[in-house]
């Protein structure tokens, strides 16, 4: 009689072992069992053997070896069975390991949250709020930093739970962005400029933004503000503005204007101009802050605040770590003065 079910499973394969998986994995990507030892913090024996283990088990099941010698120095070469196991063994471990964090997300056990540089304040002073919660149930809290352009990537594929920090939203198309995620705005805003030209060559505390063709710009091309100008004047705004400078970093920008490198004005979100002005950001001490006021294409704002999976928080409890670190990050709400 035929088995079905688990019963109808290899022996040789069960005795295949997950931490055999990550070995071939790691040959793989290293090239050679040295390689991996090395990355692996083991003897090249221990690798060897665990490669000739598997070896043997898959030759007897699939006719073909994963793994070939190819000689002192020479990385492994791999089978078109190897190969094809490799790719089948990162998908195993990759789906047991997004399973065990479900299960642990599921009954929080781990909280996994996300922030901007310029959020990060408020999330500590909410995380003091549930510190005794979060200590006498053991939730594992982890904090990442992420870029603007990568937070609702790492939403979707669950990589966080929850994030703090800031997207761009534009009339007509921000009901569809925003659809997946439960959002809780703190601020909406638009841009200033951080400038070290003198008031006689650009005067008051504001600008226009149709203006901003006849400035010499220092622009980020990543993040807020390349998506703002994208949406402003099209993909090739380069061509359509005054570009002396295109930096990776605001701290990058403001030390070209402080220096004199360069003489222009840096594009930034209103709540770091604002900061900037207030004397709250000391590496942009002694740049000038001009809002920049009007539309130049479909009105876009800056919009701050938290950001998590639409429909998570209300299949959880409300005393579940992220409900409770949600509710923490409400009453700091009132206290937002600085976007990111």
């Amino acid at each position: 009689m035929a088995l079905s079910g688990p019963q109808q499973y290899p022996t040789e394969l069960l005795d295949t072992t997950m931490d055999q998986l990550r070995t071939l994995i790691v040959v793989h990507e290293a090239g050679t069992a040295l390689g991996a030892a090395r990355q692996l913090g083991r003897e090249q024996s221990s690798v060897q053997k665990q490669l000739d283990t598997m070896n043997r088990t898959f030759a007897a099941l699939c006719g073909e070896e994963l793994v070939l010698k190819q000689g002192r120095g020479r990385d492994a070469l791999f089978t078109a069975t190897g190969e094809a196991l490799v790719e089948l063994a990162r998908r195993t471990l990759g789906e047991w390991t997004e399973g065990v964090r479900d299960a642990r997300r599921r009954l929080g056990r781990t909280v996994s949250v996300g922030t901007t540089r310029y959020t990060l304040g408020f999330l500590l002073d909410a995380v003091e709020r549930v510190t005794e919660d979060y200590e006498r149930d053991d939730v594992d809290l982890k904090v990442t930093h992420v870029r603007t352009g990568d937070l609702f990537a790492k939403l979707r594929a669950k990589e966080l739970d929850l994030v703090c920090g800031s997207v761009v939203v534009t009339e007509g198309e921000e009901a569809g962005l925003l659809a997946p995620y439960e959002v809780m705005e703190w601020r909406r805003s638009g841009l200033s400029l951080l400038t070290n030209l003198p008031p006689e060559r650009l005067p008051g505390t504001s600008f226009d933004a149709r203006e901003l063709p006849r400035l010499p710009l220092v622009v980020s091309a990543r993040g807020l503000i390349g998506r703002f100008l994208t949406s402003w004047y099209g993909s090739d705004y380069r061509h359509k503005l005054s570009v002396a400078a295109e930096i990776e970093a605001a701290h990058y920008g403001f030390e070209l204007l402080r220096s004199g490198v360069v003489s222009g004005a840096m594009l930034v979100t209103r709540g770091i101009g604002e900061a900037a002005a207030d004397g709250r950001l000391p590496e942009a001490g002694g740049l000038r802050t001009l809002e920049i006021v009007g539309e130049v294409g479909p009105r876009t704002e800056v919009l701050v605040g938290v950001f998590t999976r639409r429909g998570e928080r209300d299949s959880y409890g409300p005393g579940h770590p992220l409900n409770l670190l949600w509710d923490a990050l409400s009453r700091e709400s009132g206290r937002w003065w600085l976007s990111s």
